[in-house]
């Protein structure tokens, strides 16, 4: 049975940086192992959901890799500004967005950043 949501794994081509990054966004460093061919780091997102990166990634591994990795924020633009002071580029600017949602219609804030890996890192939270 199903318990609940627990990683999303990702081939990192900058694993140290890719390390700093997300500690710098408040991820916890759990755990790490392998070897000189692939080392594997799990990063804790705060509420039990882990980011597991790889060190193999290379730089042709298309973003097919994954979409994007979205983090709930309770404020998305400073968590933007923040990814921003540590090495991200911007993708989306932070913005609301009004969904023509069911059974209610919904607003959320979003913000986008491209990460070390040029991975799209979402900042989430419902309005």
């Amino acid at each position: 049975m199903i318990k609940g949501f627990h990683h999303i794994a990702f081939k990192s081509s900058h694993f140290k940086t890719s390390i700093a990054f997300y500690e710098g966004l408040g991820l916890i460093k759990k755990i790490m192992w392998g070897d000189r061919e692939k080392t594997i780091c799990m990063l804790d997102m705060g509420d039990g959901g882990c980011l597991e990166l790889f060190s193999n990634g290379s730089e042709e591994s298309p973003n097919g890799r994954f979409n994007h990795l979205a983090f709930l924020s309770d404020d998305v633009e400073g968590d933007f500004q923040r990814a921003l002071s540590l090495g991200a580029k911007p993708h989306i600017y932070p913005k609301v967005v009004d969904l023509d949602s069911h059974p209610e219609k919904r607003s959320i804030q979003v913000a986008f950043v491209l990460g070390p890996d040029e991975e799209q890192v979402e900042f989430f939270r419902f309005v």
